[in-house]
């Protein structure tokens, strides 16, 4: 039992700490009549004697010390005296007349006046692998002799001893505390409980407990969970805080082995459990040793498995199940404590409909769920509010949750067009709002209707849009984005395979990660310059580019939102590729009639147009998007001449759009414009 687990009541622990001092001055006072028996030089028994310590329940800080460590009675009052020279003066000045021939500084006492003044001596006790020092209990001062050398206690140690238990000031940047989960996926208890009813992970010989999958908080959550259960507070090292050891003054092993000494006291002083959380990260040679030097209990959490050299027993931790986040909503927006029924049957059936559909979007950690759940219902009373409301902020909290994340890999677009600015032929409509449907309607299909058992890895919707530059590709992701509430972000393959290089299956993996928890639209853009044919593996580059498509298709095969890839149609995109992908939807050049259909939509209401030909205009055989920059530029021009937007703007507008795309102008397109 450690000192943190005194009797919880502030009553009993002032109780606690008062006896444990007042144990504290009587050790304090023995050793004072020792020292003045050895200064005296009267050996005898008496001379020594003093009044024994009660002994307290629970025991006292020195006592749980020495049990913990493995003290011996000699060792335990060289601890002890060390301690007794900072907090009494007394003793102090009695070490300081005792090792006076030694000319020993005042508050310091040697291994020499120990062995001459102590009982029970022993020269094993100052060894390096005895506990005083193996687990820096006590400094030794460098550059003299053993027996001469200064002794300190640790000031953690110290700290200890009176009673007060805090964390080592040196681990505090690199560890996080994390308190016992408020709530938690039930899949993630029930193992838990399976292995705090199985195994006993916090045994000397214990194999460490490696969690792998794509939950980090829910990981975090197991281990919170076990360590409770052990009576053992959970302590987390993020692996990428390990660089502060790298960037320190130390060289990496001697960071490692600073780290590994203090932990391992922690471990027991505290009492508590260490996760080394690794996240998406490897394992860089400087955590590999660490997590292979360190004892005692450990949890070590990644997304995927590692191999170490030491017994390790490994689990699955995946984000919640739907079923089981469905539970984790009605859990953080419990009402019932607001309803003045004290039934919260009627905030059920007004929540079930919204649950479903954020279950159905988002994939989200319990952790997460009990955030958003807290936020929306602290500023929002649920049993008062609109049903559409209370949908709203929780929508929106929801997609938040990625947005940070993914700006600094992928541009945001806030999307803004509706169905009737897509102007396509109705089979692509088609396929496009079957797409929204199948988005709208998967947990249904696949968690109620049981098609998620059959084949887990089509639970994603994926796409592919082939078309010219222009032709609506990235509006008609605009659209399925805003119909569903959805943020979306578009990414350039090429650009990002060539930008982290080496990376590119990391990077790729956070930004999947990302928008499968914020529930975020994916638009790859240029799908050909990693799609195309692949090539034989002449070197090492098609070897490595034959690896990212690989790992693209099989991520986009198990990714559980909304991915959309683009390609232009003269790309030589391997059909191999295409079985992988839900939809296939093709955009071609508009006809005279969605030309027409473009014109009309594409001046706002509140433009000031005048004599415009929308017929004679049609006749242009440009892209929607060449349509839309020629309007822009017209309004421009017109705002300019301080006019209202004419059909001679307009013309020459499209002679400066021609020239852009380099497309040359047929007289018969522009007869009559002007």
């Amino acid at each position: 039992m450690g000192v943190s687990d005194v009797p919880r009541s502030a009553a009993q622990a002032s109780s606690w700490r008062e006896a444990n001092q007042a144990q504290l001055r009587a050790e304090f006072a023995r050793l004072r009549r020792r020292l003045v028996a050895t200064i005296r030089d009267d050996d005898t028994p008496e001379a020594a004697q003093a009044l024994s310590p009660q002994a307290l329940d629970p025991p006292s800080a020195i006592d749980q010390l020495g049990a913990s460590f493995g003290l011996s009675k000699f060792e335990r009052q060289i601890l002890l005296l060390a301690a007794g020279i900072e907090m009494d003066a007394t003793l102090a000045e009695l070490c300081r007349e005792a090792s006076g021939r030694e000319r020993r500084a005042t508050g310091s006492i040697t291994f020499s006046l120990a062995l001459g003044a102590l009982d029970d001596p022993h020269w094993s006790a100052l060894s390096p692998t005895g506990p005083l020092r193996r687990h820096r209990l006590i400094e030794l001062e460098r550059g003299q002799g053993l027996t001469s050398a200064a002794l300190r206690i640790d000031e953690r140690v110290l700290h200890y001893l009176a009673g007060v238990n805090h964390l080592d000031a040196r681990l505090e940047p690199l560890v996080q505390r994390r308190k016992h989960p408020h709530i938690i996926a039930e899949e993630h208890a029930a193992l838990a409980r399976e292995v705090l009813g199985s195994i006993n992970l916090f045994a000397a010989d214990a194999p460490v407990m490696h969690l792998s999958g794509d939950d980090p908080r829910g990981q975090e959550d197991v281990a919170a969970m076990l360590a409770h259960g052990a009576g053992r507070q959970l302590l987390i090292l993020p692996v990428e805080n390990l660089a502060h050891a790298d960037a320190s003054s130390l060289d990496p092993a001697t960071a490692v082995s600073q780290f590994v000494t203090l932990w391992t006291r922690e471990a027991v002083l505290l009492p508590a459990v260490l996760l080394v959380q690794c996240g998406a990260n490897s394992l860089t040679a400087t955590s590999r040793q660490l997590i292979e030097r360190l004892s005692g209990p450990l949890i070590l959490a990644s997304r995927d498995p590692f191999r170490l050299d030491r017994r390790t027993r490994r689990y699955n931790v995946h984000k919640p199940t739907r079923a089981s986040q469905k539970l984790l909503w009605f859990e953080a927006l419990d009402t019932r404590t607001t309803n003045p029924s004290g039934s919260g049957q009627e905030s059920t059936v007004l929540l079930e409909p919204v649950i479903d559909a954020l279950t159905a979007q988002f994939r989200l950690s319990a952790d997460a769920i009990a955030m958003v759940g807290a936020s929306v219902s602290a500023s929002l009373d649920l049993l008062t509010n609109s049903r559409a409301k209370v949908a709203e902020q929780l929508w929106s909290a929801c997609r938040s949750l990625s947005s940070s994340r993914l700006e600094e890999l992928a541009e945001r677009i806030t999307p803004a067009a509706t169905w009737e600015d897509l102007i396509l032929p109705e089979v692509q409509h088609a396929t496009l709002r079957q797409l929204c449907a199948q988005a709208r309607h998967r947990l249904t299909v696949h968690e109620s209707w049981g098609f998620a058992t059959r084949r887990q890895r089509d639970l994603g919707i994926s796409a592919l849009f082939v078309g010219a530059s222009g032709t609506g590709k990235t509006l008609a992701a605009e659209v399925l984005a805003c119909e569903l509430g959805l943020d979306l972000f578009r990414i350039e393959l090429s650009a990002l395979a060539s930008k982290y290089s080496g990376s590119f299956e990391k990077i790729l993996k956070e930004v999947f990660d990302a928008a499968e928890e914020g529930g975020a639209l994916l638009l790859f853009e240029e799908a050909d310059a990693l799609f195309g044919k692949r090539s034989d593996v002449k070197d090492s580059h098609d070897r490595y580019a034959n690896i990212e498509v690989n790992f693209l298709l099989r991520r986009m095969e198990s990714f559980q939102g909304i991915v959309v890839l683009t390609t232009d149609p003269r790309s030589s995109l391997n059909k191999a590729f295409q079985p992988h992908l839900r939809f296939r939807v093709d955009f071609p050049l508009p006809g005279p009639a969605e030309r027409e259909a473009i014109w009309r939509r594409v001046f706002p209401d509140a433009a000031p147009v005048r004599d415009l030909d929308i017929g004679r205009l049609a006749q242009l055989e440009m892209t929607g998007g060449s349509i839309r920059n020629i309007a822009l530029t017209a309004a421009f021009l017109a705002a300019e001449a301080g006019s209202s937007i004419e059909m001679r703007h307009v013309l020459q507008a499209t002679r400066q759009e021609a020239m852009r795309v380099q497309r040359p102008l047929a007289e018969s397109e522009i007869r009559g414009w002007a």
